[in-house]
C-alpha cells in the first residue's frame, strides 16, 4: 500500500468517526503496534542505508500528517459535543443565584464564650492545657493514685507511648490537670514571696472517656474552676456558682442546693445541683461537682496547704448547653445536622 492511500484512509476513516472512543479505535489502525504506520517503519529493515534515509523522511511526514489530522478531528468532535450539550441543557437566567451561606459557632462553644465571659467578669482567667495527658497530672496529682478506687469511675483511653520520664499517658478524663499543671507553675513563680496571689482560673477543653449512650458521649467539653487563696471557703464556692448561674440562665430567682458527695481531690465535696421544672412538676438535676481542695491535692501543687486553702468545681458543657436551650438529646451536638446548628447562627 502507496503512502498516499495510507494518508486518504487515515483521513476518510477519522472523518467518520462522531466520538472520541471511536477516534481512538481509528488511530490504532494506523497508529497503534499493527497499525500501517508501524508496519511501513518495520519495512525499512531490509532496505539500504540510502533507501532508509528517503524512505523513512517520507514516512515520518506521513505520520506527522495523520497526526495532525487526529488532532483537528479531536477538535471537530470536542466541538460537536459541547454543541449538543448547548443545545439541549438550557440555563433559567431569570433565577435568583445561591448566596454564599457564612458559618457559626457550635452552640456548645457558644456556650463556652459566654460562659468565659461571666467568670472574666467575676475575675477568673483562662488557663489552656494539653489534651494528652500524663497518668501523674491526670490521677495521681489529684489524689488517685494508681489502683485507687476512684480511677474506675473514669475509664480512660491510654497510650501506647509513655512521655520521656516513662509516664504512661492518656487522653485526659477532666480537665483538673490544667489546674495542677496552673498551680505548680504559679506556686513556682512566687516561692519566695510571703504571701501568694490567689489563683482564681476557669480551665474549658475536651475531655475523652470510654463512655457512649444517649446521655453520655465518649468525648465531651468540660469547664472547671479552681479558687485558692489564705482565705477562700466553701462559702465562697457557693456563691460564686450560684452567681454565675443566674446570670448564664438569666433567672435571679434560680434554685440551687449542693449534695454531699465523694471526690477524691476535694474534701469536703459536694454535687450541685438545679431545679427546673418538668410536667408543672419540681425537678432536680446535678449540673455540677464541686468542694474545698483536697490539702493533699495543695501539695501536690507545691502549695501550702496549712497557709492556703481553696475550691474548684467541673461542669459538662453539653449539660449547661441542654439546660439553657432546652436540647434533649445529645446526640444532636455531633451528628451536624445543618438544620438544627442554623438555630444557633448568629448571623
Amino acid at each position: 500500500m502507496s503512502l498516499d492511500e495510507v494518508l486518504n484512509q487515515s483521513h476518510q476513516a477519522f472523518k467518520s468517526c462522531k466520538t472520541l472512543n471511536d477516534l481512538e479505535i481509528e488511530k490504532a489502525k494506523f497508529l497503534g503496534k499493527s497499525g500501517s504506520v508501524t508496519i511501513l517503519l518495520k519495512g525499512l529493515a531490509s532496505l539500504s542505508i540510502e533507501e532508509k534515509k528517503q524512505k523513512g523522511a517520507e514516512i515520518n511526514l506521513l505520520k506527522k500528517s495523520i497526526e495532525d489530522n487526529l488532532e483537528q478531528t479531536k477538535v471537530r468532535i470536542n466541538n460537536l459535543i459541547l454543541e449538543q450539550k448547548l443545545n439541549t441543557e438550557k440555563i433559567d437566567v431569570t433565577l435568583s443565584g445561591h448566596k454564599q451561606q457564612l458559618g457559626s459557632l457550635h452552640p456548645v462553644m457558644i456556650t463556652q464564650e459566654r460562659i468565659e465571659q461571666i467568670f472574666a467578669s467575676l475575675g477568673f482567667s483562662i488557663a489552656q492545657g494539653p489534651e494528652i495527658e500524663t497518668d501523674w497530672f491526670n490521677f495521681s496529682a489529684l489524689n488517685s493514685p494508681l489502683n485507687h478506687p476512684a480511677r474506675s469511675m473514669q475509664d480512660t483511653f491510654y497510650i501506647e507511648n509513655t512521655d520521656e520520664h516513662g509516664q504512661n499517658l492518656l487522653l485526659r478524663t477532666h480537665t483538673s490537670p490544667i489546674q495542677v499543671r496552673y498551680a505548680k507553675q504559679h506556686a513556682e513563680k512566687y516561692k519566695h514571696t510571703e504571701i501568694m496571689p490567689d489563683i482564681r482560673i476557669i480551665a474549658p477543653g475536651r475531655t475523652y472517656r470510654v463512655d457512649s449512650d444517649a446521655t453520655h458521649s465518649p468525648m465531651f467539653n468540660q469547664i472547671e474552676g479552681l479558687w485558692i487563696g489564705t482565705d477562700v471557703s466553701f462559702a465562697d464556692l457557693k456563691a460564686v456558682y450560684t452567681q454565675f448561674l443566674k446570670i448564664f440562665f438569666e433567672d435571679d430567682d434560680i434554685k440551687v442546693r449542693f449534695r454531699p458527695s465523694y471526690f477524691p481531690f476535694t474534701e469536703p465535696s459536694a454535687e450541685i445541683d438545679m431545679a427546673f421544672s418538668k410536667n408543672n412538676q419540681q425537678k432536680w438535676l446535678e449540673i455540677s461537682g464541686a468542694g474545698q481542695v483536697h490539702p493533699k491535692v495543695l501539695e501536690n501543687m507545691g502549695i501550702d496547704s496549712a497557709k492556703y486553702m481553696g475550691f474548684a468545681f467541673g461542669s459538662g458543657l453539653e449539660r449547661l448547653t441542654m439546660l439553657k436551650y432546652g436540647i434533649n438529646d445529645l446526640r444532636l451536638f455531633f451528628e451536624g445536622d445543618i438544620r438544627f446548628l442554623q438555630q444557633f447562627s448568629q448571623t
